[in-house]
């Protein structure tokens, strides 16, 4: 399965609140905010959606393509992404501008409040689907993340067009997003990716009710944090999916990316929707257990284990005869 991942690249700042957000939040003054947070901590590493997506496929053992806007610091990543299965061939590279940056404080209950400068995601616009399937192929799967809003709407429009199955997730930029444009991004998808809250914001923008909005995709999967991910697929009763039990929890921070990875890798290996959110389940498990969005290593064995605890013994036999790790360094 040919598996390509179109949205952002960036260098994560993570940043850690010692309290409680809820805290400094005034009740009949929240039309005025002014704060500023000091913080325990901070570590910069790799980040950006499409990046965590394509590397969590690769370090399942896959190999999708990675199309993006870069900046002029990108040749240390570009290794990292490569050693890890990643086809970056196709990355546009900027003259001028820095890969876009991530600023995320986490509080000891776990939210977050974050900004993103887009640097060189702001040319993303610029990148062209069908040169690309030229040299490559045609997609079996095109994973549409946030991205620069223009380039996220050209590769759902030049999909359809190009009748190429793509996956919708929208996620942080529904809050810079107008409601026409995400109906224009998501219709026609194949999946469709939200949490419960991007659910709820995707209904009031677009004004599209909650089973409208499912008619435009053939299958919706729906995050739902601790509780796991619900898939929802026309004709079929939903299938919801709980989540392993982690060994601590360190940093939210990428864990629906990777979830998107180990589902989109579950597709890649031929199984059904409920072993796939499974299987995200699993891998975004393993994110959560550790700072940073590609910093998380497992062997099979711990892998399989693990999986078997969650689901079952059989369900971790299918998987052992797919997945070879590839995590390295």
């Amino acid at each position: 399965m040919k598996i390509a991942c179109a949205g952002s690249v960036g260098r994560d700042h993570l940043m850690t609140f010692p309290g409680r957000f809820t805290d400094s939040l005034v009740a009949g003054s929240l039309d005025k905010v002014s704060l500023s947070f000091l913080v325990d901590g901070l570590d910069v590493r790799r980040g950006g959606t499409a990046a965590n997506i394509a590397f969590g496929i690769g370090a399942l053992g896959l190999n999708p393509f990675l199309i993006a806007a870069v900046g002029t610091d990108w040749a240390d990543y570009d290794s990292w992404l490569t050693r890890h299965g990643v086809d970056t061939t196709h990355v546009k590279i900027s003259k001028e501008l820095l890969t876009a940056s991530f600023m995320v404080t986490t509080d000891q209950e776990l939210n977050q409040i974050a900004s993103f400068f887009p640097g060189a995601m702001s040319e993303a616009r610029e990148i062209e689907l069908a040169p690309i399937i030229e040299k490559t192929g045609k997609f079996d799967l095109l994973i549409i993340s946030p991205d620069d809003p223009d380039a996220m709407l050209s590769h759902s429009q030049s999909a359809r067009e190009m009748g190429i199955s793509f996956a919708a997730d929208p996620s942080q930029q529904l809050a810079r997003m107008d409601g026409e444009a995400i109906k224009s991004l998501i219709e026609g998808a194949k999946y469709l990716f939200l949490n419960e809250y991007e659910l709820a914001l995707t209904i009031q923008k677009t004004g599209w009710s909650d089973a409208e909005i499912f008619s435009k995709v053939a299958v919706r999967v729906i995050t739902l944090g601790s509780k796991g991910a619900r898939v929802e697929e026309h004709g079929k009763e939903p299938i919801t999916v709980g989540v392993p039990k982690e060994k601590f929890k360190i940093d939210p921070t990428g864990v629906g990316d990777c979830f998107r990875s180990g589902f989109v890798a579950g597709l890649a290996w031929g199984f059904n929707h409920e072993r796939c959110a499974q299987i995200g389940s699993m891998l975004a498990t393993f994110c959560i257990e550790i700072k940073g969005t590609q910093e998380y290593r497992f062997t099979k064995a711990e892998f399989i284990e693990r999986f078997a605890e969650a689901y079952g013994t059989a369900a971790a036999e299918e998987v052992s005869g797919k997945l070879e790790p590839r995590l390295v360094g």
